[in-house]
């Protein structure tokens, strides 16, 4: 059993105006479960137990057990697709895992010791290019996280998606398709400095126009 427990109803009831309706009249969420050897499923959710649920990292990355009707099965969150100004979520899609297969999954990135970094103690600025990476694992090898260790990066260098140290029987999913894929995760860069208000102090005063000798003709 997981951590999270999400309870579902199922849902015969579809289509955009049916969604809205369950979105606005019941504070539901509309759903879908696929993958494996059932059929998709449409299904609701409670929006408050969704929302208190992604309040934590881990319920990104973690297998969940959802309790359809007292039916349960586990499911990774695939998508999710938010109001783009309200604190609501519109849909969900989850999908079905299925033990003793390997599956993809979106691990986040937990960057550790910054502040002990040599390009940081000079002055650098660590820049994330990526809070999460696509790997793929058996269902027991599932990571919370990775960690992205920066303790010995320089100034100017760079961490790439091949120095990550891997937990025990994960893969980085992008080298599925070449080496070449071998993409930045962070770096340590000087800081910007604003020129404008330096420039500012530093350039000579205009000067007054001098009158013309000899006054208006």
């Amino acid at each position: 059993m997981s951590d999270f427990i999400l309870k579902a109803t199922k849902r015969s009831d579809i289509g955009k105006g049916a969604s809205r309706r369950l979105r606005r009249e019941a504070n539901m969420i509309p759903a879908v479960v696929y993958g494996g050897k059932e059929d998709a499923a449409s299904i609701t959710l409670s929006h408050n137990q969704v929302i208190r649920f992604l309040e934590e990292e881990s319920f990104y990355s973690s297998i969940i057990t959802l309790d359809i009707e007292g039916e349960t099965e586990e499911v990774l969150l695939k998508d999710l697709q938010r109001h783009p100004f309200k604190p609501k979520v519109l849909h969900m899609d989850l999908k079905r895992v299925v033990r003793g297969q390997e599956m993809h999954a979106n691990a986040p990135l937990h960057f550790i010791n910054e502040e002990n970094a040599p390009g940081v103690k000079e002055g650098g600025v660590v820049s994330h290019q990526v809070t999460s990476v696509e790997i793929i694992c058996m269902p027991r090898h599932l990571p919370e996280y990775i960690e992205v260790d920066m303790g010995a990066v320089e100034m100017g260098g760079v961490v790439h998606l091949s120095d990550l140290t891997l937990p025990e029987g994960v893969r980085i999913a992008a080298f599925e398709q070449g080496e070449d894929n071998d993409l930045s995760v962070a770096n340590i860069v000087p800081p910007t400095v604003s020129s404008s208000s330096d420039d500012a102090d530093e350039a000579p005063a205009e000067e007054a126009p001098a009158e013309e000798e000899g006054g208006e003709e």
